[in-house]
């Protein structure tokens, strides 16, 4: 379908309002607003984006309006209100425009009675940050009630909840956000390039990183905060245990970045073994990290659904996941052994890493129905169905508070 819809179709209003931190491809969220806006446009709607960080593409795009919002360096509360201004500021005056229009928020960022698609849920997300310095602490805690008030605020207003996962929306429910009647999940969606590695990409992606040959390879993909969420620690104890033992030939990969980063840096040295892992940092190379990989590893604490668990089994790798994850519902039945229990520590996820490592093609070939699965379902799949279910519940008129 391509071409302006016309103005009696309810789907597709003359324009859309998206407000989030990110259009891009770089992050699960940002990815996610991304491709709704992608399909939307590719409708003939007029997009009107309002976010942090905009891409180029869509800066270029003559069906879109972009608004950037400045984001002050280690100032997450005040970034997220100018962000909040801005899309109320923006989502007023295009309904006035155009009453039909529809806006789109994400979690707590905006408060506007129209659609709200929420990508973690605060309320379920609680501080995990040992051994940080007392006043990121004290810092994560304000920061964390700050989204709270925000998310609930929005939340309650909202006339329709998409979620990225059963999971999410069971948390959603469960904390009194919002009820189950306006809420739906919606699974996110995959880009059909992002298929296995063949045997040349992943030699390729193993002699840019330069891993040998001959190496397992073992990839982590998160963010490397003082908030230990995405589970780095749980996956170090088990490294370092395995990599002092002498027998271990395998390399960990390490995409993410953070305020916790040099120290692991320093740990590894520490620990002497800094020739078993790489760190990379904030890296725009997640497709090769993960086409080099043989296994994801995501010990994660909390997590509304796992794109980055998702994007590394449609690249041909095995997983190990927590199984509050909320992609896991995703997963086929027999793949009971990808998934580690939520209180998983350093000796246990040791022991089912050499479990993986006495049979990395049998891992490989159990996680490939699962992730054809996941290849099939587009991001286009995933915005036409938020567009569906949307569809039947027309925004109500609001004013900027």
């Amino acid at each position: 379908m391509s071409g302006r819809q016309s103005g009696g179709d309810s789907r597709f209003p003359q324009d859309w309002v998206i407000v989030a931190g990110g259009f891009h491809d770089l992050g699960a969220m940002d990815r996610a607003n991304a491709a709704l806006a992608t399909y939307l446009a590719a409708r003939g709607v007029r997009v009107h984006l309002v976010g942090h960080d905009i891409d180029q593409r869509f800066q270029d795009d003559s069906r879109m309006t972009c608004y950037d919002v400045p984001r002050p360096p280690s100032a997450a509360p005040l970034a997220e209100s100018l962000l909040s201004r801005r899309g109320l500021q923006v989502a007023a005056q295009v309904t006035s425009a155009s009453p039909n229009a529809r806006v789109v928020v994400n979690g707590g960022n905006c408060p506007w009675p129209d659609i709200n698609w929420v990508h973690a849920v605060h309320a379920a997300w609680h501080v995990h940050d040992a051994g940080a310095p007392a006043w990121i602490k004290v810092k994560h805690r304000a920061v964390k009630a700050l989204a709270r008030r925000q998310e609930r605020a929005a939340l309650r207003m909202a006339r329709t909840v998409i979620t990225n996962s059963l999971a999410t929306r069971r948390a959603t429910i469960e904390a009194g956000l919002a009820d189950a009647a306006r809420t739906h999940a919606v699974y996110l969606g995959s880009d059909p390039s992002w298929g296995p590695a063949g045997a040349a990409e992943r030699a390729a992606a193993r002699v840019a990183f330069k891993i040998p040959q001959r190496d397992r390879v073992v990839a982590f993909v998160g963010t490397m905060g003082f908030d230990l969420n995405k589970g780095f620690d749980v996956l170090w104890s088990a490294w370092e245990r395995l990599a002092s033992a002498g027998d271990w030939n395998a390399t960990l990969l390490v995409a993410g970045a953070g305020g916790r980063l040099p120290f692991w840096r320093r740990e590894a040295e520490r620990a002497g073994i800094g020739d078993r892992v790489k760190f990379l940092g904030n890296t725009p190379r997640v497709r090769e990290v993960l086409a080099a990989a043989d296994l994801l590893v995501s010990p994660v604490r909390y997590e509304a659904y796992g794109l980055n668990v998702q994007e590394a089994l449609c690249r041909g790798a095995a997983v190990m996941v927590t199984s509050n994850a909320g992609i896991v519902e995703r997963f086929d039945d027999d793949l009971a052994e990808l998934v580690l229990p939520r209180d998983v520590n350093g000796p246990a996820l040791a022991d089912r890493l050499r479990q993986w490592a006495g049979d990395v093609d049998g891992w490989r070939a159990r996680a490939a129905s699962t992730a054809a699965k996941l290849q099939a379902r587009t991001w286009d799949q995933m915005a036409a169905e938020i567009v569906e279910l949307t569809a039947a519940r027309r925004p109500q008129p609001a004013t900027i508070r």
